[in-house]
């Protein structure tokens, strides 16, 4: 298999992978720090490097209504934004999961307004977590470049919109080593696209977005949460053709030298790298620490997280996000119900932290879980690094 080592920053390994699967149709407005992922693939279409009909449109709520109109007249069709982009698209993001259309749309993660910030938290994508989207997480730009190629057979074999986020600035404008797979090895890899319901096919009508009251509402949406019960099958199937042919293994969450933990970590996104680095300096002061890692946000793999959590004596859940709920932030929230019902079950703490993009160190997190270690966390729900 031809492998091609280069340096990428994570908006243009996006952009990269974009170009491979050369979409039919991108749609798309420009939004700090996603910019220049749609900007290098105008280029590249302007380059006459792939055939694909880009649309610049005048908001994102534009860019999601014609991803829309294009996917369902059967056209591959993707995206990127970011932010208040994002929430301007929020009507047109639950039409297109309720529609069933293989959307993908890659994400930079932004916090949102106000006041206004442009760096890095997760509230973006965290408010849109409940739209029918499935949601994949990225560390890194190999992971996000990684994640786009399989984004596009996991939508087309769970019939749902993906997205694919890596965290703005800190990884969509850092450059990093990067393995790309040949642009024939992506193109086989993700095939023809076979709609399998297009408008336009004139000899097999369908009727797409019709007017649903009392009588069949209740059953349709019933159909889409069914879909996204079973998208775990698409996301594992496809991940493991991706690594039989790229070798490059993705789960739906990693897990970090959990064998033996006592104290568990559990993040998303970039943190996750300096998790590691902490998790390796607790280890050798000989307190058993470990990371989980989390991928696939939704759906939420609850079963499989609770079997990794089984052993752990505390959990402390980390959130580029506050739910705004008085009771913590959305990933924390997830893992509590997760574990209810387990008994007995860990200790689960939360520390939401860098809200607006602001660093957060290996000092931070390894001093965090000795303290949870040590007992010495009393509240349920923490601010790491805010200024009293």
């Amino acid at each position: 298999m031809e492998k091609l080592i280069v340096a990428k920053t994570g908006n243009e390994a996006m952009a990269e992978a974009m170009r491979q699967i050369n979409p039919d149709v991108v749609a798309a407005y420009p939004i700090t720090p996603a910019t220049e992922i749609v900007q290098i693939f105008a280029q590249f279409v302007a380059d006459g490097r792939v055939h694909t009909e880009f649309v610049a449109v005048e908001s994102e709520h534009s860019a999601m209504s014609a991803c829309i109109g294009a996917s369902a007249a059967g056209s591959r069709a993707m995206t990127a934004t970011s932010s208040q982009g994002l929430a301007l698209m929020w009507e047109m993001l639950y039409i297109a999961s309720a529609l069933r259309l293989p959307i993908v749309m890659c994400v930079v993660n932004r916090s949102l307004s106000a006041p206004i910030n442009i760096h890095c938290d997760h509230s973006d994508t965290m408010g849109a977590r409940d739209s029918g989207w499935i949601q994949l997480y990225s560390e890194n730009p190999q992971e996000g470049y990684d994640n786009v190629i399989q984004a596009v057979s996991m939508a087309e074999k769970a019939l749902l919109p993906v997205l694919v986020t890596v965290d703005g600035f800190i990884i969509s404008h850092a450059m990093e080593r990067l393995e790309m797979v040949s642009d024939s090895e992506v193109k086989k890899f993700i095939g023809e696209y076979q709609p399998q319901y297009p408008l336009l096919d004139v000899e097999k009508p369908v009727t797409l977005g019709a007017l649903d009251f009392t009588d069949y509402f209740f059953e349709h949406k019933r159909a889409q949460i069914e879909a996204m019960n079973q998208a775990e099958e698409a996301v594992n199937g496809v991940s493991r053709e991706f690594s039989q042919k790229f070798g490059r293994r993705y789960e739906l969450f990693e897990s970090y030298r959990m064998d033996d933990a006592e104290v568990a970590m559990i993040a998303i996104g970039s943190t996750a790298g300096t998790a590691k680095i902490a998790i390796d300096e607790l280890r050798s002061q000989k307190i058993k620490a470990g990371l989980i890692k989390i991928r696939m946000f939704r759906p939420f793999p609850y079963k499989e997280i609770i079997k990794a959590l089984s052993k752990v004596k505390k959990v402390a859940v980390f959130d580029r996000a506050d739910a705004l709920n008085s009771s913590g932030g959305p990933v924390f929230m997830e893992i509590k119900s997760a574990l209810y019902k387990q008994s007995p079950h860990p200790e689960v703490v939360n520390f939401v932290y860098g809200l607006g993009g602001r660093d957060i160190k290996v000092k931070d997190i390894s001093g965090t879980l000795k303290d949870l270690h040590l007992d010495k966390v009393k509240s349920e729900v923490n601010y790491l690094g805010v200024r009293e």
